[in-house]
């Protein structure tokens, strides 16, 4: 019994440590961010901030690409349009190297059953395309896709949902997300996704913190909750969060 017990052990020890060497190792990300819409400085604002954090973490300036629907922010050091053309392409040029992933963030307004709202080009961004884009400029590389609007739980769900990425949304699909009034530096959500990502080591904890940090803000203004969603990809699980320098 005790030979039989020790085996045991040992071949649990052995799948442990199988798993720990499955983890997903990212030693660099290719980044796009996109800040749909200019009739809220908070999109911009969210996504000039999410520049700085991971400069500062595991992104070279080359490898991230910022498009705004702002003409005032345009056109300064390399920021683009977020026209979807321009957003498709950025995606679909990412092509993360071995132990590279690819880091897509998108803010903007959303509208039901159509997707992130894009103003330069009047269009949408939907999760079809956006999954496209992701299987052309990233393939299997491990990925993680933040889309922060209202009803964008619709990101969270197939095709988008794959086994190589982590997805976090800012909402379900049928409900709406708050903060990108005048007077809001960032929407609720950015906010606490910014947050999250200064506080936690892995982004199953992000997505746990996002939530209750959202879910004490939209009580405190008497709104109805958004409901923040997820998905995480069985080979990405463990996916850390960008290191803090």
């Amino acid at each position: 019994m005790k030979v039989v017990l020790r085996s045991v052990l040992i071949l649990c020890a052995l799948a442990t440590g199988a798993a720990a060497a499955d983890a997903p190792s990212v030693s660099h990300y290719k980044a796009v961010l996109i800040a749909g819409d200019w009739s809220a400085s908070a999109f911009d604002h969210a996504t000039a901030a999410m520049q700085e954090r991971l400069l500062a973490r595991h992104v070279a300036p080359a490898d991230l690409q910022r498009l705004s629907a702002a003409r005032n922010v345009v056109g300064r050091n390399g920021v683009q349009s977020s026209t979807l053309g321009h957003v498709l392409a950025a995606i679909e040029h990412m092509h993360p190297g071995p132990g590279e992933g690819c880091f897509v963030f998108a803010t903007s307004h959303g509208a039901y059953g159509e997707g992130l709202v894009l103003v330069p080009s009047q269009d949408f961004l939907t999760p079809a395309a956006l999954d496209h884009a992701l299987d052309v400029g990233c393939g299997n590389a491990p990925t993680v896709a933040i889309i922060s609007a209202c009803f964008s739980g619709s990101f969270a769900k197939p095709p988008m949902a794959r086994a190589n990425r982590v997805i976090l949304t800012a909402a379900r699909d049928d409900r709406t997300s708050f903060g990108c009034g005048a007077g809001f530096q960032y929407t609720v959500y950015d906010r606490c996704l910014l947050q999250a990502l200064d506080h936690s080591a892995a982004w199953q904890a992000a997505y746990t913190m996002i939530k209750a940090c959202v879910a004490t803000r939209e009580k405190a203004f008497q709104i109805k909750a958004s409901e923040p969603q997820a998905a995480f990809g069985d080979a990405v699980a463990s996916l850390p969060v960008p290191g803090v320098p």
